[in-house]
């Protein structure tokens, strides 16, 4: 089996490609990142995630973006949106976060000799983060193959963005013939540490609108009623 690196947040998106990357084989090593994210249930959430689905390795690395913040999921002063998803970039955005993920990915996929890494990111039911578009992914690997002593040496290095073109309904309908268990999964800015999810967070609508559209019940357990 070839090694791959997925990235692995917790999340409906992470949980799917995980999924799909086995179903190709692969050897999956999973890569989580506690960068004080006000969520960080998520990262139990992966854990559950990457056991459910016969992960060969799983590893959470710590790396402290409360120390720059900028983004309301890692600094407490900057209130996370419950107002509905709007236009342009929320204060959701973590600055580069993308960019330093798969950066730890590629630096673990050179120790494992893997040329391939899996990324949950989606173009098209997404908050509007610059480092989910496709040019982003396509950049990103341009760079992997010029910095990198394996590409130099000849292993190619591709980075799989699978999800990156399907609506959310269409991820859940892939992950459901995956046999992917969402009850597992965390997607919410806001949840508690019983991992409840708040319903009205960017994450949490786009979650509940992909079940609707898919026709699929949503397993996601809610606090209380969540805002239409």
């Amino acid at each position: 089996m070839s090694n791959a690196v997925i990235l692995l947040s917790g999340g409906l998106d992470s949980a799917t490609i995980l999924a799909l990357a086995n179903s190709r084989g692969f050897a999956c090593h999973c890569l989580s990142l506690d960068y004080g994210q006000r969520h960080r249930v998520e990262l139990e959430a992966a854990a559950r995630v990457a056991s459910s689905l016969g992960a060969a390795n799983h590893r959470t690395l710590k790396l402290d973006l409360t120390q720059f913040g900028g983004s309301a999921l890692t600094d407490l002063a900057i209130d996370v949106p419950t107002g509905g998803v709007a236009p342009g970039i929320p204060v959701t955005y973590v600055p580069a976060r993308n960019t330093i993920m798969l950066s730890l990915a590629l630096a673990w996929a050179e120790v494992l000799d893997a040329t391939d890494i899996f990324v949950g990111v989606n173009a098209v039911d997404y908050s509007g983060y610059p480092d989910c578009r496709p040019e982003y992914i396509h950049a990103f690997e341009t760079m992997a193959n010029l910095a990198t002593k394996a590409a130099v040496e000849g292993r190619r290095l591709t980075v799989h963005a699978p999800l990156i073109e399907l609506s959310k309904s269409e991820i859940i309908r892939m992950g459901g013939a995956l046999g992917v268990d969402y009850s597992l999964t965390i997607s919410c800015y806001l949840a508690d540490a019983q991992g409840r999810a708040c319903g009205a967070c960017d994450s949490c609508r786009l979650r509940r609108a992909g079940f609707e559209a898919a026709g699929v019940d949503d397993p996601t357990s809610y606090l209380g009623q969540y805002p239409v």
